[in-house]
């Protein structure tokens, strides 16, 4: 029964909270679990059958999205013409997902990239083939810094498609996610699990909600966990995260919410398994094999080439959050949000591709280790000021949101210093370069150890340092013309720089023998970003859209990176602070709300632009003429076909191509010759992705499901494909399968079944296209005890 006290909240999310409205691929998705039964985020018996409540106009196993930066969305998301995924706790929890990866999953158009160089090994989606790492928010604040992230504390998943400034500032232009936290609510409940399974797989989860009063309430969510990689010799995980939060005034007309997160993560780092690109092919009649036309090294997809004695990653989350909401009267309202936060990312991991050729010695291959190595702090503090309402201007109506964001982002990146005094040798007769230091650590290139002995220093370089600085407004606005037809607008001004402190250090021996640092000047940007989108609603709970929007992607975050002081260019561009790479997309859409709005379908035509990069366009000469291009379709269904049959899922098709490259200059000099790789698909863009994840409840305690994942090939750079480009490395197309059961022992415990990778499909989830290939776990087998009272 709802609390009377809660009548001016409630109004309030309706209004300016409207991530409840269920959308599909092309607007917001929820997974609809198992039958949820009453309140909101209340422990539930999956054996009764739901009531679905109404909220917002949608039924969703009576359970309402939680509060995350939603005051953004003026309308309910069904009349906002954006592509906007919501993923929610019920499918994180029913796929049986741990990490960001494991989620964004069941979301297609998301891809991943390999870590590599510059790049952190840490999350890198890639929406609408743009690098989006930098994208990742946490309820609507940036989550600056390369990290690894978990799910124990996450209530739903939101996925923006398509530039996005205008919601989230610097952009790369393919979209943002946002991780919507768990928060306390007004009643009593406590949840729990304990998972086993195959490769020394063990994952215990806590969650207790503790209401104190009639407004105030403290929840607690606990996690740890470890295991093993599934096909992946000796890489295991162990990690614990702990998330307090504490709520004065809820149902109130005014609240305030203090939260806290911690994650401790100690693993062992993967690089995966060198590209073929690592060996010669056809050695003197001694070698028979082949390259693999896909250019992945045909060694075993189980070979795990680092150090069990050396590599490590080790990262760390601290963020802690204040939010401040106030119920003006029934039309206005206003939100303050203060965080602080920090993130470490530590690591030294082996890259197979890394370290020379591979040498053929003996009638065996043998190849050096190279490492890559990465100390990465990052510290945010921000505010964030929305204030959301609505008006008549005669027989107009306008619901709108107005805001102002601050933050002060410090990234440092340092690097490790390696010296080998023992390891394993390389045989006689390798050649060992000129700057190798220490002795060879060498391993047989189809058969590699990681149990090899080593000893050696390791000492981290000083690290250079980048402060950020954001200051910006938005606005926006949905305005009802009639009541079928709206129009949503949109606006951000930011003024974005940044400045730092870069750092070259030698070494001799494992040891710093010399530090020189750089002072990188002041630079400064400013930005105006824009949407504008024309709703048409046929009924109540349909919608056809079209909408235009605009991203702005400074330069140093380019490739999706953290924030970066480099703001000039190259060759000519050497003394120039670059301008901020454009993107634009255009968007037709629809979406419908059916069988009494319990399933929602959607689709959406788009193309997407990026302008402006640095490209080579003479000898030392640069401009900034880059561009690339994505236009695809997306489909999308969410939600219960039959009060026992729901699905969650969606296909989506991206036509991408490299539009302008950078010219060739021959060796010898003479003019330049166009890019070989024009025309070539993108990085990390998949022509074909395909997710449904179902579930059907087979009697009142048994339900049976599973998932279904199709990727076409994925190139890994822009050296290969149509255009004839010379690399030619690509993941090749997979289709996985996984399977879900469960079973309701009584109303407070059930116990579920997961099985990843059903049929144990070995493919490769990501490649850099010059280094590395990352293998996908193989099958793995997980059983669930979740306990509620």
């Amino acid at each position: 029964m709802r609390n009377p006290n809660t009548r001016g909240v409630v109004s309030r999310q309706r209004r300016a909270l409207g991530a409840a409205a269920v959308a599909g691929v092309a607007g917001l998705t929820f997974g609809a679990g198992l039958a949820h039964a009453a309140d909101i985020d209340a422990p539930v018996a999956t054996t009764a059958a739901a009531d679905a409540t109404e909220v917002t106009g949608v039924k969703v196993d009576g359970k309402k999205a939680t509060d995350v930066q939603s005051a953004k969305y003026t309308a309910p998301l069904v009349d906002t013409p954006r592509s906007i995924t919501v993923i929610s706790s019920k499918i994180i929890e029913q796929t049986a997902a741990t990490s960001l990866t494991d989620i964004l999953r069941t979301s297609p158009g998301i891809t991943f990239g390999a870590g590599e160089g510059g790049q952190p090994l840490a999350d890198r989606p890639f929406i609408r083939g743009q690098a989006s790492g930098n994208n990742v928010f946490v309820d609507g604040i940036r989550d600056a810094g390369g990290q690894t992230r978990e799910v124990f504390n996450l209530e739903q998943v939101e996925v923006i498609k398509g530039p996005d400034s205008v919601y989230s500032g610097r952009g790369s232009g393919g979209g943002s996610i946002n991780l919507g936290s768990k928060s306390p609510k007004p009643t009593n409940f406590m949840r729990g699990s304990v998972a086993g399974g195959t490769d020394a797989y063990v994952r215990a989860t806590a969650d207790a909600n503790y209401a104190f009063g009639e407004t105030a309430a403290f929840r607690l969510n606990l996690m740890a966990t470890q295991g093993d990689t599934p096909g992946r010799d000796s890489i295991d995980f162990k990690r614990w995260g702990i998330a307090p939060s504490l709520a004065f005034g809820i149902g109130a007309d005014t609240q305030v919410t203090a939260s806290y997160y911690h994650l401790d993560t100690d693993q062992d780092p993967d690089y995966g398994i060198p590209l073929a690109s690592k060996r010669t092919w056809g050695v003197a009649g001694t070698d028979s094999k082949t390259r693999p036309a896909d250019g992945i090294s045909d060694v075993s997809r189980d070979a795990y080439y680092g150090l069990s004695a050396r590599d490590f990653m080790k990262t760390k989350a601290n963020i802690a959050t204040l939010v401040f909401n106030h119920q003006i009267n029934d039309d206005f309202s206003v939100r303050q949000a203060v965080r602080y936060s920090k993130t470490i990312n530590d690591y030294v991991v082996t890259n197979p591709g890394d370290g020379g050729a591979a040498q053929f010695v003996a009638g065996e291959w043998w190849m050096k280790r190279g490492t890559k190595a990465r100390y990465n702090p990052a510290t945010t503090v921000a505010a964030v000021t929305d204030f959301s309402g609505k008006f008549d201007v005669g027989s107009i109506k306008n619901s709108f949101n107005l805001g102002v964001e601050l933050s002060r982002e410090v990234n440092e990146n340092a690097a490790y210093v390696i010296y080998t005094t023992a390891g394993s040798a390389c045989p006689t007769g390798f050649t060992l370069n000129s700057t190798t230091a220490g002795v060879g650590d060498c391993t047989r290139l189809y058969a590699p150890n990681p149990g090899d002995a080593w000893a050696g220093i390791i000492t981290r370089a000083p690290a250079a340092r980048t402060v950020t600085k954001t200051a910006a407004a938005y606005a926006f606005d949905t305005i009802t013309l009639t009541p079928k037809l709206l129009v949503n607008l949109g606006v951000r001004y930011d003024d974005y720089s940044t400045s730092g402190l870069n750092v070259t250090a030698t070494s001799a021996n494992g040891l710093i023998t010399g530090v020189t640092y750089t002072g990188v000047a002041k630079a400064t940007w400013n930005f105006f970003n824009y949407q504008i989108g024309l709703v048409y609603k046929p009924t109540a709970s349909s919608s056809l859209y079209t909408s235009y929007s605009t991203s702005s992607t400074p330069p140093g975050i380019a490739g999706g990176d953290q924030s970066t002081a480099g703001s000039v260019g190259t060759g000519n561009l050497a003394t120039t602070q670059l301008e901020p790479e454009d993107t634009t997309s255009y968007e037709l859409g629809a979406k419908w709300n059916l069988f009494d709005d319990t399933l929602a379908l959607s689709s959406a035509v788009f193309r997407t632009e990026r302008k402006n990069a640095q490209v080579l366009i003479d000898a030392g000469m640069y401009a900034q003429v880059g561009e690339t291009m994505v236009q695809g379709v997306e489909l999308g269904a969410s939600g219960n076909i039959t009060p026992k049959w729901q699905v969650f899922g969606g296909y989506t098709y991206m036509d991408s191509e490299l539009v302008k490259g950078a010219v060739t200059i021959p060796v010898a000099g003479g003019p330049p010759v166009q890019s070989l790789f024009e025309g070539d698909p993108l990085a990390n863009t998949p022509k074909h992705t395909f997710s449904l994840f179902t579930t059907y409840r087979v009697t009142r305690k048994i339900a049976l499901g599973g998932g279904a994942y199709y990727v076409s090939d994925s190139f890994g750079g822009n050296q290969g494909g149509a255009g004839g480009g010379a690399n030619k490395v690509y993941a090749p197309s997979y289709t996985r399968y996984d399977a879900f059961a469960s079973w309701a022992i009584n109303d407070e415990a059930d116990l579920q079944l997961n099985v990843q990778n059903l049929t144990d499909e070995r493919y490769i989830t990501k490649t850099n296209g010059v280094h590395h290939a990352d293998p996908a776990p193989a099958r793995q087998t997980m059983l669930t005890l979740n306990v509620r009272y």
